[in-house]
């Protein structure tokens, strides 16, 4: 059946006739726009493709419950027809345009995607609706005969416990002694009778991989309701083909970061790509090693986050080596010895020697130094801190000590720049976090201003005190930023406690 209905006279989408025809005729459906309430959807124009490719294939559309600030709803899913080809063996089902556009131009490759796209109407309004009125709805609206919201399921939920729904046998929910996630309920994507949140990607819907650590994939632990987190998963690649992962300037703005469509939470990708260069020491394959450094390089790509730089020049430095034929376990004895030097450039000690190659223990000491004391003294007399080991080259002196000396100054301005990050990712999350409650209040304050005579006393009680208690958070997170800001001064003389508190800083009292 699926076989029969893919060829539907799809050569005779050249942007001619059918495609474009049927955007002509439905100029005036798409034109009358209604705003659509919360959790809606609905068949066909003019938020889904009528009769396309063919007569009677008609497209179901579906709306969330965020609304972004333009007034029409950030959470749009679309559908084909049931009997239209599957994506990675479950049922065709898209929240990205990015996504779809690919659909279209690989099942219907004749197709005019820019005709298709121009017969409905891709964004969806949104119908004012409170808070209150989202949460209390159980009873369906009505919009032309076609439209319905159904009731929004409880706010807590585990992962289904009867196995997988989309009948992946490599689950881990199919696992035996599964720990279950606790997470917030989903009345979007996990309503779906073929989606697994276990398993399946929130982008593509296909199944994740979870070999080698399952690094292809990234489940966002977002804490949305006390002990709930949100626990949607999506493939790396998936993520990174639609902007929602990397580093990623407008609005979302990420950076070395990963952006959930479901919860609108980031998840720093970080500590996953040092994951993935761990998982790379396991293969054998050159081919497979480099296949994932390089998912993780684009992962740091364009990143501003010194870490991210870093290891980035790190991942370079392997596939190069890669390249060059080097063993395997030379290249990872290489990475480690780095490590290891790094940490030994911390110590208070140095050693001159005339070649790299001499150590303390099998160089004998007559040969490397004539002085009599060989010992240093610290800043309190008779304080020994250890031995100095001087050539007779002062051209190696010389060029060591600036080798030394240009160290230091690195790994001062990369801590300057640390420093800094860290202090613009904390002001800059704070404020974000402030405009969130000014928001609120906005919302909270209209809802308010509603109420009528007729309103039951008890709920407008109810809203007056979440108005008053929102003016003191905002005013409480207020005071917060103003102390954040006096990092002005200077990580150094700031109080610990507000290092601590607010930066995440651990200091010595």
């Amino acid at each position: 059946m699926t076989k029969a209905r893919k060829s539907m006279n799809v050569d005779q989408f050249d942007g001619s006739n059918g495609s474009n025809g049927n955007a002509k005729s439905s100029n005036k459906k798409i034109i009358d726009l209604k705003p659509v309430p919360a959790c809606a959807s609905g068949v066909g124009l003019p938020y889904a493709p009528e009769d396309w490719p063919n007569p009677g294939d008609n497209w179901t559309w579906k709306v969330g419950n965020r609304k972004a600030a333009s007034g029409h709803w950030i959470d749009r899913f679309i559908s084909p027809p049931g009997y239209f080809p599957k994506v990675s063996g479950c049922k065709a089902r898209f929240q990205s345009r990015v996504s779809l556009e690919k659909y279209i131009r690989s099942e219907f490759p004749y197709a005019d995607a820019d005709a298709f796209f121009a017969s409905f109407s891709w964004r969806v309004p949104a119908e004012w609706t409170s808070l209150a009125d989202v949460e209390k709805s159980s009873n369906a609206y009505k919009y032309n005969g076609s439209l319905e919201v159904s009731g929004l399921p409880g706010s807590e939920s585990v992962v289904n416990s009867s196995g997988c729904k989309a009948g992946n046998e490599m689950c881990s929910s199919m696992k035996e002694n599964n720990v279950r996630l606790k997470v917030k309920a989903c009345d979007i994507c996990c309503n779906e009778s073929d989606f697994c949140r276990d398993c399946c990607c929130i982008l593509c819907c296909g199944s994740v991989d979870y070999a080698n650590g399952g690094f292809s994939f990234v489940r966002c632990q977002a804490i949305l309701e006390k002990d709930l987190t949100c626990g949607h998963l999506a493939h790396i690649d998936c993520a990174l083909r639609a902007y929602m992962a990397g580093t990623v300037g407008g609005s979302i703005g990420l950076d070395a970061e990963y952006y959930c469509r479901r919860c609108d939470n980031k998840t720093d990708l970080i500590q996953h790509v040092m994951k993935m260069i761990q998982i790379c020491e396991s293969f054998d394959s050159r081919d497979d090693i480099e296949k994932v450094l390089n998912l993780g390089s684009c992962i740091l790509f364009g990143s501003e986050k010194v870490r991210a730089k870093n290891l980035r020049h790190s991942i370079g430095t392997i596939v190069s080596k890669l390249n060059r034929g080097i063993n395997l376990g030379e290249i990872w004895k290489a990475e480690n010895d780095i490590s290891t030097i790094s940490s030994a450039l911390s110590g208070r000690e140095i050693i001159l020697l005339d070649s790299p190659e001499n150590s303390r223990d099998d160089t004998p000491m007559e040969s490397i130094f004539d002085v009599g004391n060989s010992f240093l003294y610290g800043k309190n007399e008779g304080e020994l801190q250890g031995p100095l080991y001087i050539t007779s080259d002062h051209t190696d002196v010389s060029a060591k000590l600036e080798d030394e000396i240009d160290h230091t100054l690195r790994s001062l301005k990369k801590s300057q720049e640390s420093e800094y990050k860290i202090a613009e990712e904390k002001l800059y999350a704070q404020k974000d976090f402030l405009l969130g409650l000014y928001q609120q209040l906005e919302v909270e304050r209209g809802d308010l201003a509603r109420q009528t005579p007729f309103t039951n006393g008890s709920d407008s009680d109810a809203l007056l005190t979440s108005v008053l208690s929102r003016v003191d958070q905002i005013k409480r997170e207020e005071i917060k930023l103003k102390q954040m800001m006096r990092i002005a001064e200077g990580f150094a003389r700031m109080p610990g406690t507000i290092l601590r508190d607010y930066f995440d800083i651990l200091v010595d009292d």
